[in-house]
């Protein structure tokens, strides 16, 4: 279905998306844009808050200029969907996944930086994932929309991972596996509300 290879990210997350996750996706597709958008924008936000921090790392200027700009056209993106499928962007509460995510990260540098990068990495590949799960079971404007984001998301993965190698100046596989265990709690738990990285969602 698409001709991009995700098998390195399936390969990198210690879990694929649970089909309960799947089936709620389906039943609450507004809920599904809203919230994929709100991602976008603060996948945007992020990569912009690394560029202020760390004024003196070129890489990380470039890297992150780059993938800002691409979170936004993503964003666009979605709300034009939104707009012509009638699905007001109304606010929607954030989901446990990358604030409980963020609340392991070192409170001072260089580690701060590492596991912020790290977690970047998770993020990416989980939601290239999560596009790849859901395109089969979409209809065919949708489904050619998420699968068209596949590229560039196992890029922002890649990127976000080398970056956290460079700047660690060590190997970073425990530190990687940590959160990776940590991320597949959250996706496999049960979770109180769907949302686009959350967990399996109870029954409404």
């Amino acid at each position: 279905m698409t001709a991009v290879d995700i098998s390195p990210i399936t390969a990198f997350l210690l879990c694929r998306t649970p089909q309960g996750w799947i089936d709620r996706a389906l039943q609450e597709p507004a809920i599904l844009l809203i919230d994929h958008a709100n991602c976008e924008k603060k996948a945007a936000s992020t990569a912009l808050n690394l560029m202020y921090r760390y004024i003196d790392k070129h890489d990380i200027l470039h890297k992150m200029s780059r993938l800002a700009r691409e979170e936004l056209r993503h964003f666009e993106q979605v709300i034009a969907i939104m707009k012509k499928r009638g699905v007001p962007y109304e606010h929607v509460t954030a989901s446990r996944y990358a604030a409980s995510l963020h609340g392991h990260v070192a409170k001072r540098d260089p580690e701060k930086l590492i596991d912020t990068l790290i977690i970047g990495a998770i993020i990416e590949a989980r939601s290239c994932e999560r596009f790849a799960a859901l395109a089969p079971f979409l209809d065919p404007v949708l489904q050619k929309f998420y699968l068209s984001l596949l590229q560039s998301e196992s890029r922002h993965f890649t990127d976000y991972l080398a970056l956290a190698e460079r700047y660690a100046g060590q190997p970073i596989g425990e530190r990687v596996q940590f959160f990776l265990e940590r991320e597949r709690e959250l996706i496999e738990s049960a979770d109180n509300e769907f949302r686009f990285h959350s967990g399996v969602p109870l029954k409404a």
